[in-house]
């Protein structure tokens, strides 16, 4: 695909690991950092590939509501129903909140996004890359 834009935003949140060894089992957080863009083949009869504001819009209020300032938990973390009783703001991943597994959550609200939006004839999102640190980050790339 020929054309491409890409939106970048970034949040504070916690999460932990503990099915794996090591630190990450610990409550812990990140600045993350996402990027994420959309491709298609042709621009739109106004000469994009989707219109920035409104896919920026809906993309960070996703994120800036269910994830910033929050925490990433695993649908089967014990931690989960002790901090949703409290009032805790918590998303569940699926499977587990690896930076692997947010970058495929954001490919999904990313595209969910484009939906309704106006966009040029085959856009979709390509490619979605999360940093939870300087030197971390996992890679989507749609198939």
């Amino acid at each position: 695909m020929p054309h491409a834009v890409t939106v970048r935003h970034n949040f504070e949140t916690g999460h932990r690991l503990p099915h794996l060894p090591g630190k990450c089992q610990s409550l812990h957080g990140h600045s993350w950092w996402t990027d994420v863009t959309v491709e298609a083949p042709d621009l739109s009869h106004a000469g994009m590939v989707v219109e920035f504001g409104p896919f920026k819009k809906q993309l960070r209020r996703w994120i800036d509501e269910h994830l910033d300032h929050g925490l990433m938990l695993g649908p089967d973390d014990p931690l989960l129903p002790v901090l949703l009783q409290y009032g805790m703001k918590v998303h569940q991943v699926p499977g587990w909140p690896t930076v692997e597994n947010v970058a495929a959550l954001l490919a999904r609200v990313a595209g969910d996004a484009l939906f309704d939006l106006v966009r040029a004839p085959g856009a979709r999102v390509t490619h979605v890359r999360v940093s939870e640190t300087h030197v971390n980050a996992a890679t989507w790339t749609a198939q």
